[in-house]
């Protein structure tokens, strides 16, 4: 039996027109590095949700980031205009509706500026949360920019 988060992730994909089907595993998919375990893939096709949090306008920023890869916290500030910090748990579920570990690229209760890394694009599929630490679904990365809505930029920090 699926649990209740997890089959809302699945209806809002089906929602969307994805034709993605949330899996769920007895072992935790929280980190991405288990995630990638779970599913049998490189660590870069597995989509982290990292809400960050504007710190003059207090606004959610949403970063899907390939697991391979660690946010560059500058270019995320020029990208957005204003200074940014990372979203304490409290502020994520407020604006998400979920757990850290867990969280889905769509599904929120309000519109969150969103961007997604260039990385992903390199996959013929990526993994992503689906609503509890221990869901996924598969997806092409294209589809998931057009159910998201997504700025395409690179989010790593130059070498």
């Amino acid at each position: 039996m699926i649990n209740p988060t997890a089959q809302k992730v699945q209806e809002m994909l089906r929602s969307l027109g994805c034709d993605c089907t949330v899996i769920e595993f007895s072992e935790s998919t929280r980190t991405a590095q288990e995630a990638a375990q779970r599913a049998g893939c490189e660590l870069g096709q597995i989509v982290k949700s990292l809400v960050f949090r504007g710190q003059s306008s207090g606004k959610a920023i949403l970063v899907l980031a390939s697991g391979a890869n660690r946010v560059d916290e500058a270019q995320l500030s020029r990208l957005t205009g204003e200074a940014i910090g990372r979203a304490d748990a409290n502020f994520v579920r407020s604006v998400t509706g979920y757990s850290i570990g867990g969280i889905p690229p769509v599904g929120y209760t309000q519109n969150i500026e969103t961007y997604l890394d260039e990385d992903l694009l390199q996959y013929a599929s990526v993994w992503a949360a689906a609503g509890t630490p221990n869901a996924i679904f598969e997806i092409p990365p294209r589809e998931l920019l057009r159910i998201t809505r997504a700025r395409v930029t690179p989010i790593k920090p130059n070498p």
